[in-house]
């Protein structure tokens, strides 16, 4: 039961690290101008929800199967998913906005947002990774 608790969060962590470096790419495409602001933000805002959704289905996995260590290392990460979806201005497209994006230096504050989530869900994988590994030889 632990082992698959770990695997599952493992596969979930590889689909994070996925989203966190389709994220830094987009951002950086429209930081070089090789496509609009418009369709970036469609294209990062059709996975805030997934990316949400993923975060906060590993912490309800770890809060369920008692690791309160990862819980709550996980939950400030999901906390804020959570606020940034709920936080988004009355208009907006999203929480990635094509008008919004140049000012006051959002651009960056996503860039560097998507590079600390990566640095994170790396950390994560290796966690779960030890604790599948260990998990599986207990057993």
């Amino acid at each position: 039961m632990e082992a698959a608790v770990f695997i599952l969060s493992l596969v979930d962590c590889c689909a994070l690290i996925f989203l966190a470096v389709y994220f830094i790419i987009t951002l950086s495409d429209l930081e070089c101008d090789y496509i609009n602001a418009r369709s970036c933000c469609s294209k990062l805002n059709k996975w805030v929800i997934p990316e949400l959704v993923g975060q906060c289905f590993t912490t309800m996995l770890m809060l369920v199967s008692m690791h309160w260590f990862i819980f709550l290392l996980n939950l400030p990460v999901a906390a804020w998913n959570i606020y940034r979806y709920v936080k988004v201005p009355m208009g907006n497209m999203g929480v990635f906005d094509p008008t919004e994006i140049h000012n006051r230096g959002q651009l960056k504050s996503h860039m560097k947002e998507a590079m600390i989530k990566l640095g994170y869900h790396l950390l994560c994988f290796f966690i779960y990774l030890y604790s599948m590994i260990l998990a599986l030889i207990n057993d």
